[in-house]
């Protein structure tokens, strides 16, 4: 039987061999066997804490968008004008962390999921939203309502392109890149309503 209080450190530790073994893989082809190798324990005790390979492939996207949004609200609150939080959630979206290649190959691996499974198109779906909406919450200071959804919108896309771009390794942008494609394309578009150049 498990040591009391060592759920929690079994559990993260699962959760992060996943993480590692996914992006290995490149997909979610990967076996409770692996990832409970991985995590140095008995499948069984994974089986035990999960209940089953997918419990623990939905408890894993979780944790990286958890991570994520953790990391966004850190972010936020160390800046207070709207142009700095938008480049907070920028810098962020692309943190070492979260641009490592095993968790952009994980990334990739859950949206492929998402057509087929409805959770994990849910949290997808959660992290999209969250995105736009720190995108526009700071872009609504800067210029009217529609040109800041429509900015979030062309920035969130970057974001995720990025991402893809990054995951095929024989183009890869680096972090300091993406940051700076992504503030070039914010920028120019204020610049052009500043203008009066965009309706």
């Amino acid at each position: 039987m498990p040591k009391v209080g060592m759920e929690p450190v079994r559990r993260k530790a699962l959760v992060d061999a996943a993480l590692r073994v996914i992006g290995d893989h490149g997909s979610l082809t990967v076996t409770m066997s692996e990832i409970a190798r991985q995590a140095g324990v008995s499948p069984a005790l994974a089986h035990h804490y999960f209940g089953s390979k997918e419990q623990l492939l939905i408890e894993t996207v979780r944790s990286l968008l958890k991570q994520l949004r953790d990391d966004v609200v850190t972010a936020l609150k160390a800046v207070d004008a709207p142009r700095e939080k938008l480049s907070a959630v920028i810098r962020v979206s692309f943190q070492a962390d979260q641009f490592a290649p095993a968790t952009i190959a994980a990334w990739l691996a859950f949206y492929a999921e998402a057509q087929r499974s409805e959770e994990t198109r849910r949290f997808l779906v959660i992290y999209a939203r969250r995105l736009q909406s720190n995108l526009i919450a700071n872009l609504k200071a800067l210029c009217p309502y529609d040109a800041a959804e429509r900015i979030a919108e062309g920035a969130a896309a970057m974001i995720d392109g990025l991402y893809i771009r990054q995951s095929l390794r024989s183009a890869p942008v680096s972090i300091e890149a993406s940051i700076a494609l992504t503030e070039d394309y914010i920028n120019s578009q204020l610049a052009a309503l500043a203008k009066g150049q965009i309706q």
